[in-house]
């Protein structure tokens, strides 16, 4: 696949636009947000909490190797995800705007890591009172939503025909 074409130039503009949109949250979220004060959005359901999250997915912790570890791993998935970028036929085009937002996650949470050592910064706060989803951020996003999308259109194997366009 050309490095001109057309679905190199969406993968690439909605990966980087995924990043831009992930850096400005969180320089949002870590100038209007004290660290574990939540801000209600949709009352007690949907609130800006602050929170930095050294480990990867659902706390996962290498504990003092978090850190380079993760960012390793995060190196090699990028790797990987541009490799099966390049090898996504043409017209899946939804399939290249799913990888897209998942490698622009992983470059938004890479970024985290290697910045600075307090870890990724998280602010989205889901959940009912006490009962709350682990806090993401718009990395967390892309890469779950997209991969679970993902993971759905590539289960239906070669009946894939409503996802090209």
């Amino acid at each position: 696949m050309s490095q001109s074409s057309p679905n190199s130039r969406l993968f690439w503009s909605v990966t980087l636009v995924w990043v831009a949109l992930d850096i400005l949250t969180k320089r949002l979220a870590l100038a209007s947000l004290a660290p574990g004060t939540p801000v209600p959005i949709v009352g007690d359901f949907a609130r800006f909490t602050l929170a930095f999250n050294r480990g990867a997915a659902l706390g996962l912790s290498l504990g003092g190797w978090s850190r380079p570890a993760f960012i390793l791993i995060g190196l090699i998935m990028l790797v990987v995800l541009v490799n099966i970028y390049r090898a996504t036929p043409p017209e899946r085009r939804i399939r290249i705007v799913l990888l897209a937002l998942i490698t622009g996650g992983a470059v938004g949470n890479l970024i985290d890591r290697i910045r600075w050592s307090n870890g990724v910064v998280d602010f989205i706060d889901i959940g009912i009172g006490s009962t709350r989803f682990w806090t993401f951020n718009v990395a967390d996003m892309g890469i779950s939503v997209s991969a679970i999308i993902l993971a759905i259109l590539w289960s239906r194997g070669g009946r894939e025909s409503a996802e090209a366009g």
